[in-house]
């Protein structure tokens, strides 16, 4: 008897959950979560089968991504906090969407919502003195300058 009262009760709930939701407009494509969206259409014709890096970036367009992000030279938290600082505002400059959460003394995490964008990012990335390295979609990237001491960003602590 308790039991079939209680799927009574649920049954209830959802049906009106079910008729509030009847009334609503759909939400338009961008609000919707990503899973929900639609996926940008790949033409094939156009992509260099011979550049597997190429391939990846245009399947990655309008997914999230992120990528890792290590700083040489054993920096301190405050250290790593103002270099990718610096270069996350390189990125927005350049109309590159990033979020950046710090996950160690050394390492950080760079969010981007298109994904497409990781590829330009890494690249230029890559290229910035005291970057360790970069992994993105389970490849390691070296920095070119790991070894070269950026003295015009302040060390404190």
């Amino acid at each position: 008897m308790f039991a079939a009262s209680l799927l009574m009760i649920a049954a209830t709930r959802l049906l009106a959950h079910d008729s509030w939701e009847e009334d609503e407009e759909p939400l338009p494509e961008d609000e919707l979560p990503e899973y929900l969206r639609k996926r940008p259409s790949i033409d094939l014709t156009k992509l260099d089968m011979s550049n597997p890096e190429a391939m990846i970036e245009a399947t990655k367009k309008g997914q999230t991504l992120m990528m890792f992000v290590s700083v040489a030279n054993k920096p301190s938290k405050a250290r790593t906090e103002e270099l990718t600082k610096i270069w996350q505002s390189s990125l927005w400059s350049n109309h590159i969407q990033a979020e950046r959460y710090l996950i160690d003394d050394d390492r950080a995490i760079f969010m981007f919502k298109d994904g497409s964008q990781a590829w330009t990012a890494k690249n230029y990335l890559i290229e910035q003195e005291e970057l360790k390295e970069v992994q993105l979609e389970s490849q390691t990237y070296p920095g070119n300058k790991a070894n070269v001491k950026n003295n015009a960003v302040r060390d404190e602590l």
